[in-house]
């Protein structure tokens, strides 16, 4: 009789035949296609590692024993995070790799299908499908980039789109058909005949800067809806122990928490799950936190100086630099003050050729009227200043200038007029000559439903900008909120018809309610070449050029700004800590980072 391959003796490789069988397994369970209609009585398949895209779902219960679990681990490929879920006994696994494995500070919960039932309340300005193109695949990719999330290669979710154990739903922007939100589920029955016909709910995740509520519940409830409809007796999940928003959301919908573990593999990915936490980490913003993330992972060393201001000092390779955000010792005291007089910078940026609004310094009445005269339409703002406070646009009339300019004049006593360029507000991050992301910021607005007035929409909307941003970013009631709702009718207690989009601010400021859209892959290279050139003259290495555009395609601009100090976090997917980091300590960028 022939014997099976490797039977009786070691192959080349020097593996064992448990070695070898186990690689067999490995192999039957990724090739073998899903079970289309299993059986009850169909025995359920062993081994079984999932790919997602992010990395491998291990279904623990479907192994043989520990040994194989870890084993399993050890085959995690670079910039993935594997996943053992089902873990039976994790304190004698962790024991067989105490310094490779760590136990997920995760809980799991589950919803119970059979006692679930559906909410009447529908998606309001948006709906929820299944995905369906490659455009699809790259929005969901954005969103989990922009939500630090592993990122998956478009064409991986193109390629999984009619398997049969994996659903990806997405939600669409009725208005604009953006994706907002995606979530994705295993059929575990169909996957490996699980004989429980269990199910799972894997990377939920909203666009921070969607303006919708309920996103994330409209997913899970259809989620489980369609394993509902299938026969999924349950659906598991897991979450961080201090994502309490999240929990809060599963627990409203019934999910129950169930004593199931997640054993995951010590990476670079994962290292903040496991490592004893940076000293007064929790008190950095966001535009801090994504510095410190990146710089971690790559073992370079962090000591936080100042959490609440956002300081902190990365050393590495007998090198020690002090950062505040995205500002570090690189960036010379004369370069922070020509940004921070926003005439300076105008005169600067102007001798190296970029165009400019025309603008003055406020002064008498009779020559602000003539500068409106001419114009039409003006911005007022602090020639010193930043986060777009006392920032006015689009003022139109004599009794608006003046009132803007009391509003600048408590942020700076030197204020500027300029004449107002209709168009969008562009920003472009220049790191190191280059630029490495181009965004459009948008000005707040809100959507009508018919029963809550303007007052009651806009704070709405500034409690989810606050959420999804740390608290950085909030939608100020205040003068110039009143008077632009006043510029198009309304009220802070007008009652908007259902669907109805309310621009609320006309300054497209992140701090001030904004939302950003990155536009990095479509912009025209005359805007690239004027934010690298503004940079040069400047002499700055890190810094935010702001263009007022046409539009991204379009080389029409004219010069706002420059930041010293440009948020980073706003603008993931695009690698902006990674280049950050690298022009601090280039010894330290990690192999295929570039």
């Amino acid at each position: 009789m022939t014997k099976p391959l490797g039977a009786g003796r070691k192959g080349n490789t020097g593996r064992s035949d448990k070695a070898l069988d186990h690689r067999l397994r490995r192999l039957r369970a990724h090739t073998k296609a899903p079970i289309e209609m299993a059986g009850e009585a169909e025995p359920m398949r062993r081994s079984v590692a999932l790919d997602c895209g992010w990395g491998q779902l291990i279904f623990a219960q479907t192994y043989p024993n520990n040994q194989e679990i870890i084993e399993a681990l050890r085959e995690e490929a670079d910039n993935q995070r594997d996943i053992a879920f089902y873990v039976r006994d994790p304190h004698v696994l962790l024991r067989l790799a105490p310094g490779e494995a760590f136990l997920d500070p995760s809980h799991t919960y589950r919803l119970d299908l059979s006692t679930y039932r559906a909410s009447r309340r529908q998606p309001k300005g948006f709906f929820i499908r299944r995905l369906a193109s490659e455009a699809d695949a790259k929005a969901v990719n954005a969103i989990y980039a922009a939500r630090g999330m592993v990122p998956v290669a478009p064409d991986f979710f193109w390629s999984k789109r009619d398997s049969r154990s994996l659903t990806y739903l997405v939600a669409e922007e009725e208005v604009t058909g953006d994706i907002i939100g995606t979530v994705t589920g295993v059929d575990h029955h169909r996957l490996f005949s699980d004989p429980e016909r269990g199910s799972s709910l894997w990377c939920l995740a909203v666009d921070p800067q969607s303006r919708h509520p309920g996103i994330g519940e409209m997913l899970v409830r259809r989620l489980a809806e369609h394993f509902q409809a299938r026969g999924a007796a349950y659906l598991d999940l897991s979450v961080l122990h201090d994502n309490d928003q999240a929990i809060r959301l599963y627990e409203k919908l019934g999910f129950q928490r169930v004593p199931i573990f997640t054993v995951k593999r010590k990476n670079p990915i994962n290292e903040k799950l496991f490592s004893a936490p940076i000293e007064h980490y929790d008190e950095l913003n966001p535009y801090a936190r994504i510095i410190v993330d990146e710089a971690r992972r790559r073992g370079v060393h962090i000591e936080v100086t100042d959490g609440a201001g956002g300081f902190f000092r990365l050393s590495h390779g007998g090198r020690t630099i002090h950062c505040r955000e995205s500002l570090s010792e690189l960036t010379s005291g004369v370069a922070v003050s020509i940004c921070d007089d926003k005439a300076v910078t105008r005169r600067v940026v102007e001798k190296a050729g970029l165009e400019v609004p025309e603008q003055i310094v406020a002064g008498d009445d009779a020559e602000l009227e003539d500068f409106l005269t001419k114009h039409e339409k003006l911005v007022v703002k602090p020639a010193r200043g930043e986060q777009g406070r006392g920032v006015s646009v689009g003022l139109t009339t004599m009794e608006d200038v003046r009132s803007a300019l009391e509003k600048a004049r408590e942020v700076s006593d030197r204020v500027l007029i300029e004449a107002c360029f209709d168009g969008e507000d562009l920003r472009l991050v220049v790191i190191g000559g280059e630029v490495v992301a181009a965004a459009v910021r948008r000005p707040p607005c809100v959507v009508g439903d018919g029963r809550k007035t303007l007052r009651e929409l806009i704070e709405q909307q500034s409690r989810r900008r606050a959420a999804a941003t740390g608290g950085e970013s909030v939608i100020p009631i205040d003068e110039e909120t009143i008077r632009c709702l006043a510029s198009t009718g309304h009220t802070l207690d007008t009652v908007p018809a259902k669907g109805e989009e309310v621009l609320v601010r006309k300054a497209a400021n992140l701090h001030t309610g904004g939302s950003i859209h990155d536009v990095t892959e479509i912009v025209h290279p005359a805007l690239v070449d004027a934010a690298c050139r503004a940079a040069r003259a400047i002499d700055i290495p890190v810094t935010g050029i702001d263009l007022m555009v046409k539009s991204p395609t379009m080389p029409d601009y004219v010069f706002i700004e420059a930041n010293e100090r440009p948020g980073l976090a706003n603008h993931e997917p695009q690698p902006t800590a990674q280049r950050f980091v690298d022009l601090l300590f280039p010894q330290s960028r990690l192999q295929g980072a570039h």
